[in-house]
């Protein structure tokens, strides 16, 4: 009996050793993966995705300043006030002051072709001149093919500020140029914006220049000088940055490693970091694991419960997720359901077309009625595979639900939408399914949508929707393709 229970003992030892052994091996492996998930997420999603939506709050920014400009080159005042000789500069002065003091910014000026006189506020700054230096970018404008440009550069009225200036260009009513005009942001008053986006995003968020200046970084930021070659370790990283348009890197700060989403500016020729701290990002599952251990080694008994119940709910989790439909052997909605956000990412990270179809089988039910329930089945295997040998690889088709197909064409646009619809109705309806030597001839209403920018896919499927119902309620055996504008 002595001898029994020290079997039994070593045998509770060894097991429990065995068990607490797998599950600190399994919370390190899980750890493991779960930080390279992680890694993958925050370098090929969430900075990506962080900084295009960074870009677009820039662009809309600008947007503002480009239309105060626009209007001013547009003013009557302004191109009767040139015409009439450039008299009384102070009318003119008053008018540059309203447009300040309206608008908010920071300066709004003119400068004449003809005489060459650099107006703002506060009268005549300077006359502009070929040889001077800070003049180039008058000069410059005035042999623009476009109507403005965004400069960054020192405002002499000023004290030298770094400034963001829209520079338009002016014509009188005969379409010939007499000047420019233009209205100013300081850096400082975008810094607040910066500090906007880091709240926004949760990110870290910085502008450098191509030779590693940085021009504008948030007020809670680790990047403090004016150059990254106060961080050796980033500025390695400068050649590939400023090789390509956009990249992402990592490096390591104060023993954290620091992953970066890069993006060339054009309109400012400067570069937008997107950057988080990995070792924050990762601060949950270190905590999760910690306390994965503790529960290892001191209930492991409980563990092995659990770890059963765990795999039940998991085999049966899997079983209620199949994503295959078992008559025609398709994707079914859970399907979409799971892969539709990945690609809705695609196509906004890759800026490419997608097309949603949504067929329905026309007198499904009296199919059903007429040849039986088996006859029904087998169109639905049949038009499945008709469907499937329309589409191309990378198309993405799945049972909807009864007598309705959803069809997602990725890099497809508006015209190929329609003829690839059209294909598919036509097939059906010259593909007659045999049941029992019996041909059952088919037809189909289709009904198309292209996603739009913004649009969530809910809206894109219920414009398809209403499309195909269209189609039906116009005679069936057709494909409407639905107009964004018009729902």
């Amino acid at each position: 009996m002595g001898k029994f229970i020290m079997n039994r003992h070593k045998l509770i030892f060894l097991l429990t050793l065995v068990l607490a052994m797998g599950g600190i091996s399994i919370s390190l492996m899980s750890y493991s993966v779960s930080k390279a998930s992680i890694h993958r997420a925050i370098s090929d999603n969430e900075l990506p995705l962080t900084a295009d939506n960074v870009y677009s709050e820039i662009q809309r920014d600008l947007v503002r300043p480009v239309f105060i400009s626009s209007m001013m080159a547009s003013d009557t005042f302004l191109r009767d006030w040139v015409l009439d000789g450039e008299r009384r500069v102070e009318s003119i002065s008053k008018y540059l002051q309203e447009i300040q003091s309206t608008y908010g910014t920071f300066i709004s000026f003119f400068v004449s072709e003809k005489t060459r006189q650099y107006y703002y506020g506060n009268g005549v700054l300077k006359k502009v001149q070929k040889t001077e230096p800070r003049d180039v970018w008058y000069f410059r404008v005035r042999d623009l093919n476009q109507p403005y440009e965004i400069n960054v550069d020192k405002d002499l009225a000023h004290q030298d500020a770094l400034t963001i200036f829209v520079n338009y260009r002016v014509y009188d009513y005969a379409k010939n140029y007499i000047g420019a005009v233009g209205v100013g942001l300081t850096v400082d008053s975008v810094k607040g914006l910066i500090d906007g986006y880091q709240e926004k995003f949760r990110r870290s968020v910085y502008f450098i220049t191509s030779e590693g200046t940085v021009m504008l970084s948030g007020s809670k930021q680790h990047i403090s000088g004016s150059h990254v070659r106060e961080l050796p370790e980033l500025h390695a990283l400068l050649p590939q940055i400023t090789s390509q348009e956009t990249g992402s890197f990592e490096y390591r700060y104060k023993g954290s490693d620091r992953l970066i989403n890069t993006r060339y500016i054009p309109e400012l020729k400067w570069y937008l970091i997107v950057e988080k701290n990995e070792s924050e990002a990762t601060q949950v599952i270190r905590n999760t694991l910690y306390i994965n251990l503790g529960i290892c080694l001191l209930l492991t008994a409980l563990a092995v419960y659990l770890t059963n119940l765990a795999l039940k709910r998991y085999q049966t989790q899997i079983e209620t997720m199949a994503t295959t439909d078992s008559l025609t052997h398709l994707p079914n909605r859970k399907a979409f359901e799971i892969i539709i956000d990945v690609i809705m990412q695609e196509r906004i990270r890759y800026g490419k077309d997608l097309a949603v179809i949504l067929l329905d089988i026309d007198h499904f039910k009296q199919i059903n009625d007429r040849h039986g329930h088996f006859a029904g089945d087998q169109v639905l295997t049949e038009v499945a595979l008709i469907i499937r040998s329309c589409l191309r690889s990378v198309d993405f088709v799945c049972r909807w639900g009864g007598e309705e197909f959803l069809i997602l064409l990725k890099d497809c646009n508006e015209r190929n939408a329609r003829l690839l619809a059209e294909k598919i109705r036509e097939t059906l309806e010259t593909r007659p399914v045999a049941h029992k030597n019996v041909p059952i001839h088919l037809t189909a209403s289709l009904g198309v949508a292209m996603v739009q920018n913004g649009e969530r896919i809910e809206q894109v499927l219920e414009r398809a929707d209403y499309a195909m119902y269209q189609a039906k309620a116009l005679g069936r055996n057709q494909v409407i393709f639905s107009n964004f504008k018009n729902g």
